[in-house]
């Protein structure tokens, strides 16, 4: 049985589907796509690049803050092929074993985003409620460890709803509704019973998606307790200043989420451009945005990127 399904699945091909009703102005719209790409591959790997360079950000904030960029950098990477494509050259076939692919990346990526987020949410407990100890406490193995272990949890979260999918026949229309894979748009195609996957999904959800923003809303209840228990306001606005960064990129991941979840569930009869428009901000917007709200809020990155732009320019002028 298992063989037959194998053969099956390896003449399976997907449909992707574009910007529903938008088809003739598809190479338009890649413009913007194309300038949010850049933005986030340019803007994610100019602070990779920066916090290897400068020793003095050898430091846990900017340590997680690299993990966070290199797991923007890998879901962008991840659906820029499928999209740009289909906008550019209107190449909407897939085979399986490249969709099966890109959701386990897609996916994967999206767990270690809000993993890390949460890791930070700790970083910034760690450094405002017992500030003698942070240097003791996050040391380079821990942090190493954590990373880790957001690993490890992520992808081992994700790789068994993959092979419970695997495992089904597609036998339903193979026409997806977004212009990259997930895995809630493969398994309607499923023509089979499904619980087990549901049910597997549904203990994602809970461990995963709810259960990281609510311990990032406990440390930072933690976090308020202890800035408010600070005599000087200024020290007050101080401590707090330091997460708004943070606090920024929480809501960047968690806000679309949450619209993409509310979306699927209670909109079904709105148009598919809604869906459409949602998925691609879920995925698009933190990617894009993170870069801009560390580089912009952040002043030890923010000085390393004028100091890096102003030194290229003096060497070109140089040059001349």
């Amino acid at each position: 049985m298992s063989q037959i399904t194998n053969n099956t699945h390896s003449s399976v091909f997907f449909i992707l589907t574009g910007i529903p009703g938008f088809e003739a102005s598809h190479i338009w719209i890649s413009i913007p796509f194309c300038c949010f790409y850049t933005i986030s591959i340019m803007g994610n790997s100019t602070i990779l690049t920066i916090i290897h360079k400068e020793p003095s950000l050898h430091q846990p904030m900017y340590l997680f803050l690299s993990m966070l960029a290199l797991t923007d950098l890998g879901l962008t990477l991840t659906t820029l092929p499928t999209v740009m494509q289909l906008l550019w050259f209107n190449a909407r076939k897939i085979s399986f074993e490249a969709c099966f692919a890109q959701v386990f990346f897609i996916h994967t990526f999206s767990f270690m985003e809000s993993s890390v987020l949460l890791a930070m949410s700790f970083d910034r407990y760690v450094a405002i409620c017992r500030p003698l100890h942070y240097a003791s406490i996050l040391t380079n193995e821990v942090i190493g460890r954590i990373g880790l272990a957001i690993l490890c949890r992520c992808v081992l979260a994700v790789l068994p709803s993959l092979f419970l999918l695997k495992r089904l026949p597609f036998c339903h229309s193979h026409l997806l509704s977004h212009s990259y894979c997930l895995h809630q748009d493969m398994i309607h195609l499923v023509c089979a019973d499904i619980r087990i996957n549901n049910w597997y999904g549904f203990a994602l959800v809970l461990l995963i998606i709810v259960m990281d923003p609510l311990l990032i809303v406990l440390s930072y209840a933690m976090i308020l307790r202890s800035v408010l228990g600070v005599a000087s306001t200024v020290e007050r606005l101080r401590a707090l200043n330091n997460c708004l960064s943070h606090i920024l990129a929480v809501l960047v991941l968690y806000v679309p989420m949450i619209g993409v979840s509310m979306t699927h569930r209670f909109a079904k009869h709105f148009s598919p451009l809604v869906h459409v428009i949602m998925a691609n901000i879920y995925l698009l917007a933190p990617p894009v945005m993170n870069p801009i709200i560390y580089s912009v809020k952040t002043k030890q990155i923010r000085q390393r990127i004028t100091s890096f732009l102003f030194q290229n320019k003096h060497a070109l002028e140089m040059r001349r």
